[in-house]
């Protein structure tokens, strides 16, 4: 286990080349990937949001794909079309694949897209595979979408709707960086620094080993009954949550717990894990009541307060 997080820390700094700081939402991604899941970062512009996957793509040999979502984008542009092919006379038509056809696909301000193109992603996140017409195309493994969204400049925006961010196993909150890092970060694009050479340090095979290990990772029978007691009393604490989390979020707080354990070198999933693993992996599952609101929590206020309730 110690190896894995020698790997881990080795990945961090090759990271680290292009991305200074935001370690927390390096770590999350990862999180994610490991776990087969797909993850949603939401933060104000300019936190190399869209910069921290393309570089996370880079350092694992993984294909690439971005789609800018715009209020015109079409499901077709997502997924794929027919065309028609001239040959020898003959016309035939040939699915040409969208960029949905990549391991990692950056779906840039999701909220912008209208929920017919939204759930176009749909399909492809939840079966790995894409339908045209009355054809099935299956999606190269590993597939992940990472997913981000601003949380201002809401107006002409379509928030995701429960069913659809309920597939998303995290929602990572990209915050802005330290005094220092931003001084680094001013440092490093304000000079010749130049393009740095990034090291692979995984491929798709270690990807798909390192899921198989994560679901190996042991938990303990009491800490496996507060993960369910946790997620029943988002569902029971009707002054604070109107809508609670469902056993999707039990399965993803689990599992995110178990990589959690992975990438820091442990063999068994602590308290610990499953403390920080609630905040990701809650956070856009559960519905604030107007208590709440009128008393100006937030999700992660709720969530701690839920924690603390349940030793």
């Amino acid at each position: 286990m110690r190896n894995y997080k020698e790997a881990f820390e080795s990945l961090y700094k090759e990271v680290g080349k292009v991305i200074i700081g935001q370690k927390e939402l390096i770590e999350q991604i990862m999180i994610s990937m490991i776990c087969d899941s797909h993850a949603l970062l939401e933060g104000y512009p300019g936190l190399a949001k869209t910069l921290a996957v393309k570089t996370i793509a880079e350092v694992m040999e993984l294909k690439y794909s971005r789609i800018q979502n715009t209020p015109d984008l079409m499901p077709s542009d997502i997924t794929g079309t027919y065309i028609i092919e001239e040959s020898g006379g003959k016309r035939n038509f040939r699915f040409q694949q969208g960029p949905i056809f990549a391991n990692i696909i950056l779906a840039d301000e999701i909220n912008r897209a209208t929920p017919k193109t939204q759930s176009a992603l749909l399909e492809s996140m939840q079966e790995k595979q894409v339908t045209a017409g009355n054809q099935t195309f299956k999606l190269d493994l590993p597939f992940f979408v990472l997913a981000t969204q601003n949380p201002i400049e809401q107006e002409g925006t379509y928030p995701l709707p429960e069913a659809q961010s309920d597939r998303f196993l995290l929602k990572i909150k990209v915050g802005y960086p330290t005094i220092e890092e931003e001084e680094q970060i001013v440092d490093r694009y304000t000079s010749e620094y130049g393009q740095q050479k990034l090291k692979k340090m995984l491929n798709k095979d270690h990807l798909i080993a390192l899921q198989m290990h994560t679901k190996q990772v042991p938990i303990a029978n009491d800490l496996k009954k507060r993960v369910l007691r946790i997620i029943n009393v988002t569902r029971a604490s009707k002054d604070l949550i109107q809508y609670g989390a469902s056993p999707r979020a039990s399965i993803g707080l689990i599992l995110a717990s178990k990589a959690r354990a992975l990438i820091n070198g442990r063999n068994h999933v602590s308290t610990e894990d499953i403390n920080d693993m609630a905040f990701p992996v809650l956070r856009h599952r559960i519905l604030l009541s107007f208590e709440a609101e009128r008393r100006g929590m937030t999700t992660d206020d709720v969530i701690k307060e839920i924690l603390a309730k349940v030793k």
